[in-house]
């Protein structure tokens, strides 16, 4: 896979076959990227669970905070990394032994040795991406704050594209 360019339909794939996310970085602060992230992801029908062993007991938007992917009772689908790309390591190591289909590094977050493993264990992977930001775009969502996503267009598409 080349980590540098997605392909939508792959991006699409992921966001479609996911239901439960576990979101390692999860903050109770509501002003954090990581809670407004969680909220939409909830919103548009994802379980999110919040992992944060700083926030360990805690409740974030009505779910139970874990200390460790290991700690999350029931399948996780995807492993949401909200954390430095070296934490990314440990964390995408901890997505593969606890049975995750997909690890996905938020923005910013890139570690080329993780998803090479992550990757030999079968496992879809995505860096340096958000999936609400990813989500909003191939919905048409982000064109309702005038960014041009450039998945709807008013132009008529050329024959044969």
């Amino acid at each position: 896979m080349n980590h540098d360019a997605y392909p939508d339909s792959y991006i699409r794939a992921i966001l479609d076959g996911v239901k439960t996310i576990a979101m390692v970085g999860a903050s109770p602060n509501w002003n954090r990227p990581s809670f407004f992230a969680m909220k939409y992801l909830q919103i548009k029908g994802y379980r999110v669970i919040p992992v944060n062993p700083a926030a360990v007991g805690q409740e974030i938007l009505g779910e139970r905070v874990y200390g460790s992917l290991a700690e999350v009772p029931g399948a996780i689908d995807m492993v949401d990394i909200f954390r430095n790309s070296e934490a990314a390591g440990p964390i995408a190591d901890a997505a593969i032994e606890a049975g995750a289909k997909v690890v996905w590094m938020q923005l910013g977050v890139r570690n080329d040795a993780a998803a090479a493993r992550g990757e030999q264990a079968d496992l879809r992977v995505v860096m340096n991406r958000c999936p609400k930001i990813e989500y909003g775009r191939l919905n048409g969502e982000l064109a309702w704050s005038g960014v041009n996503t450039g998945i709807i267009s008013s132009k008529r598409r050329k024959q044969g594209a």
